[in-house]
């Protein structure tokens, strides 16, 4: 029965939990509100505020869970990837931790514990499954055949999903963070109503910059091309009053092509691979348009469609901390010279 605590903070949030035998016990999250006023987040003070906020953040996960650190079994902290800043004040609490209690360290990749969210409550997909990653910072396929393996079988070649939600929030003039302002818009509008072009990228990736730039032009134009076009430039007023008036639409047919990319491909790496347990995961997947559109498809193909609870989707300490469960069990642990890395391959 490894008891286990966890470390997260790879970029804006600080989060600790407390893991014991697979089971999560607390899982504490401290959000950032510095970074609203400048539209997206600052590394600086990010860091600072991950300083600021690691201590009570770990003493309320440990009192929660009723566990003193003394019967803690092992530290684990995520390593990579991330804001580097961010990353080596939850690395540097994590092995001072360790050091001061003599308790092994385990280092986590973040991407990879994004994944084995689906495995923190039941149902849990059954190996091998695969598994549409999707943030601000990636976008993946992962084919996963256990706790311990797994593969990137398609990505972005350019920018992710999280992003091309929040470039675009930005473009319609919406406080940071955009994301989830766009889903709320799109719950009030008719995704049919304007037409943006899904990419024609082979294989398994993915691509958002021409799509972040057909909406930028379409804005630019309020609403008359997909395209630069200079007979079609309009003047801000007009383009304000074409996003005032047409808000929930933009929004939700924004949201629907953005949700199709990724279940487009999802669906056919499913038929190329042939596995039917579908999971998807990371802050991306708190959106519920794409929540209702993987629950949808996979009951028009007959997956097993399976979504983390809201609270282990963005970046959180359980999921450090389930990854955590199964490299205790497997016996992977680090050293006090782990390195953190801000992008680090899996």
């Amino acid at each position: 029965m490894p008891s286990i605590l966890a470390i997260e903070s790879s970029c804006d949030e600080t989060s600790a939990s407390v893991c014991i035998d697979g089971k999560i016990l607390s899982n504490f999250i401290a959000n950032q509100k510095v970074h609203e006023q400048y539209g997206g987040v600052v590394p600086e003070l990010a860091s600072r505020a991950h300083m600021q906020n690691i201590v009570p953040v770990v003493d309320a996960a440990l009192k929660t869970a009723n566990c003193k650190l003394e019967t803690i079994d092992a530290i684990a902290f995520t390593r990579s990837p991330g804001l580097i800043g961010s990353l080596l004040v939850g690395a540097q609490f994590a092995k001072s931790l360790s050091l001061a209690l003599n308790k092994p360290l385990i280092a986590v990749h973040h991407m990879q514990a994004h994944v084995l969210a689906n495995l923190i409550a039941d149902p849990r997909p059954d190996f091998p499954f695969l598994c549409l990653t999707v943030s601000g910072g990636h976008t993946q396929i992962v084919f996963c055949e256990s706790p311990y393996e797994m593969k990137v079988i398609g990505e972005t070649i350019d920018d992710a999903a999280g992003e091309a939600f929040d470039k675009s929030a930005k473009l319609l003039g919406l406080p940071y963070p955009g994301g989830p302002l766009i889903d709320k818009y799109a719950k009030q509008g008719d995704p049919g109503r304007f037409k943006f072009p899904e990419p024609q990228i082979p294989g398994l990736d993915f691509s958002f910059s021409g799509l972040k730039t057909s909406i930028l032009y379409f804005l630019q134009n309020a609403g008359k091309s997909l395209v630069y076009k200079e007979e079609f430039m309009a003047t801000e007023e007009e383009k304000k009053n074409f996003i005032e008036n047409n808000l929930a639409d933009i929004c939700a047919s924004i949201q629907q092509r953005i949700v199709t990319i990724l279940l487009n491909k999802l669906t056919k790496a499913a038929k190329e691979t042939g596995i039917t347990d579908i999971c998807i995961a990371g802050g991306v997947s708190a959106n519920s348009g794409l929540r209702k559109g993987l629950e949808e498809t996979g009951k028009k193909h007959g997956w097993r469609t399976f979504i983390p609870a809201f609270e282990y989707c963005t970046d959180n300490a359980a999921m450090i901390a389930i990854t955590a469960h199964y490299k205790y069990l497997a016996g992977d642990f680090a050293d006090l010279s782990a390195n953190s890395s801000a992008r680090a391959e899996w």
